[in-house]
């Protein structure tokens, strides 16, 4: 299949967060609308319940459109790794799997889901990590989900040495997500280089590093335009799809491009603007690699 055929949306990129105070959330039909007016064939999930509470009003909800559900990001403490913590990611990971995921994208939450600080972990810390993960890892295989864990700005696994710890220490499989692996401070391309054999699914951000530089908040940043539509911003995304691909990655590419509104946008404007200047990009270089 093309990568046409493999592109999906995220309703991040149409400012639907599950951080706290992120800002306005657009209603979720016109956000499914749009996506497949873009002409997106699959979508993730969004935060719990943004799609519906019931997996067969999501999959109704979604067939309805054309659209199929891939994945749902799942960000868990897993440093802390609390009971309470497993038992809330198994029900979000049984409501995924009913709904008709695929993947299941793990993140390792701070503490109080704040994307704004560091989260360092001492070698105890660490234990109970990769013991937390084995355990999301076995819960998402036993539901028929693909479990991956998503290296992500202000959580545990955010910078290279976090990565590498990562790789050494856990056959988990990744979601390489262009965006944030570069601002943690990783190369997309390094990862690809080192564990494309680890990566399940992709998240296509494209980063302008003169707004990663700034100081202030993530969300601030991110209204800033921190993340700019495919081909516009610093990172050459073209570069790692290519690389992706002749290493054989078969998977979803998801338009991942975090936003965050203040309020709703008029019609026909607001962030679908972007999101189809990525699709687009992505349709130029399926055409390129075409008549390679």
């Amino acid at each position: 299949m093309t990568i046409a055929g493999r592109t999906g949306g995220a309703p991040i990129s149409w400012g639907v967060c599950e951080a706290p105070d992120w800002g306005y959330e657009l209603p979720a039909d016109l956000v499914l609308s749009e996506m497949r007016e873009l002409g997106l064939r699959a979508t993730e999930l969004g935060p719990t319940g943004y799609l519906g509470t019931d997996p067969a009003d999501v999959r109704a909800r979604l067939e309805s459109r054309g659209l199929r559900l891939i994945g749902g990001f799942l960000p868990v403490p897993m440093h802390v790794g609390t009971p309470a913590d497993l038992d809330e990611a198994t029900a979000a990971i049984r409501t995924l799997a009913a709904a008709g995921s695929e993947v299941v994208v793990l993140a390792a939450r701070s503490a109080d889901g704040s994307y704004d600080r560091k989260v360092p972990l001492d070698d105890g810390d660490w234990t109970v990590l990769l013991a937390t993960l084995r355990e999301l890892q076995r819960i998402a295989a036993d539901h028929g989900l693909i479990p991956t864990l998503h290296p992500h700005v202000g959580t545990a696994i955010e910078d290279r040495a976090a990565v590498l710890r990562l790789l050494d220490g856990s056959d988990v499989l990744l979601c390489l997500d262009t965006g944030h692996l570069l601002i943690g401070g990783m190369e997309p391309l390094e990862l690809v280089e080192l564990a494309a054999d680890r990566i399940a699914h992709v998240h296509l951000k494209d980063v302008r590093r003169s707004v990663a530089a700034t100081d202030g908040s993530y969300i601030e940043k991110v209204r800033a335009g921190l993340y700019a539509p495919l081909g516009d911003g610093d990172l050459d995304i073209a570069a790692v799809v290519r690389a992706l691909e002749d290493a054989g990655y078969r998977g979803w590419y998801v338009l991942e491009q975090d936003a965050a509104l203040f309020g709703p946008p008029e019609p026909g404007a607001g962030p679908i603007r972007d999101v189809r200047r990525s699709v687009e990009f992505l349709s130029r270089l399926t055409r390129a690699e075409v008549a390679r």
